[in-house]
């Protein structure tokens, strides 16, 4: 009995051997392990881990400003050393334009924060942000929506519900243009002087007509006439809102001439500007200069969702990076 159970016990050891199903995975670590071992001790690999401090950039968090209010965070990057290597192991030579990075997100994002105004982006962000209020102005639509187009640049445009109801194929045709809508109020109210109810009443009559209108739930909301109280804040909140101010103001129900105008927002342009401005003459006749000048600063422009993101601009000096 004991022979037998030696015998079988020696050819369960030759087939855990020859035949062991687990082998596989043990060589294949073990080449991983020794090809990590290989790059870590190549020069190459060693310069580009000590030349790599130099490229990242820590991430900012979201966070409350005395002054600005709610400022988002701003994601930061590092290099990718294993992947870095693998392009330049070619040349076998550190090339800068070669180097991949990833993304780092922050600690704080901006929906940790407490309900509160958002005046601007994060300032290292070269991005701008057109906010276009929508309760008049309906003959210049057209021509600010072609403009756009030509120059491939998307905004938000904040519609009154009033406004949307009472002209629904207009609304349909800012967001079949790929633009994004916000929340404008439902008639236009001081929302700062109004009772807890009609705040509510105001955000949520607007939410569902625009919802209704154009399939698109809003994201942000836009206090007419800039006027609101932190409460405000609180109940856009509720129904998923975060609330819109700006950082940069056209003026441009004022009806400015178009060197004026653009003149007023090139003269405080800054990365995370936040630009206020309606469907008038003066922005239908200055949006095509003003988004070439902008661009020419080197700044994105894009939607509100865009700039209050944490994602990065990857700009023309920028770093390249690979997921």
């Amino acid at each position: 009995m004991k022979r037998q159970f030696f015998v079988v016990a020696i050819i369960f050891g030759a087939w855990l051997v020859v035949s062991n199903p687990f082998s596989d995975y043990y060589l294949t670590y073990l080449k991983a392990e020794t090809i990590t071992v290989s790059m870590n001790e190549d020069p190459l690999y060693r310069e580009i881990e000590e030349k790599a401090k130099k490229y990242e950039k820590e991430p900012s968090d979201a966070k409350i400003d005395p002054v600005w209010r709610a400022i988002p965070g701003y994601n930061g990057v590092k290099v990718n050393i294993e992947k870095s290597f693998k392009k330049m192991k070619k040349d076998g030579e550190f090339s800068e334009k070669l180097l991949v990075y990833e993304e780092v997100h922050p600690k704080v994002n901006l929906s940790e924060l407490p309900p509160t105004a958002i005046y601007k982006g994060n300032p290292e962000k070269p991005m701008v942000s057109f906010i276009i209020n929508v309760a008049w102005g309906n003959e210049y639509l057209s021509d600010m929506l072609a403009t756009l187009k030509k120059h491939h640049v998307t905004a938000t445009f904040f519609l009154e519900g009033r406004w949307v109801k009472n002209h629904p194929e207009l609304a349909k045709m800012i967001v079949e243009a790929g633009h994004e809508v916000g929340n404008h109020s439902f008639t236009h109210p001081d929302m700062k002087s109004l009772s807890t109810s009609r705040i509510h009443d105001e955000i949520k009559r607007t939410n569902e007509v625009i919802e209704a209108t154009t399939g698109e739930k809003p994201r942000w909301f836009a206090p007419p006439s800039g006027s609101y109280k932190e409460e405000v804040a609180k109940v856009a909140s509720a129904y998923g809102l975060g609330t819109v101010m700006w950082s940069l103001d056209t003026i441009d129900w004022q009806k400015p001439s178009p060197d004026v105008l653009i003149q007023r927002v090139m003269g405080k342009l800054h990365n995370g500007a936040l630009i206020l401005m309606h469907p008038t003459d003066s922005t239908a006749k200055s949006l095509d200069q003003l988004i070439t000048q902008i661009k020419a600063q080197n700044l994105e422009v894009g939607t509100v969702t865009k700039m209050l993101s944490e994602e990065r601009i990857m700009t023309k000096d920028s770093s390249r990076k690979e997921s």
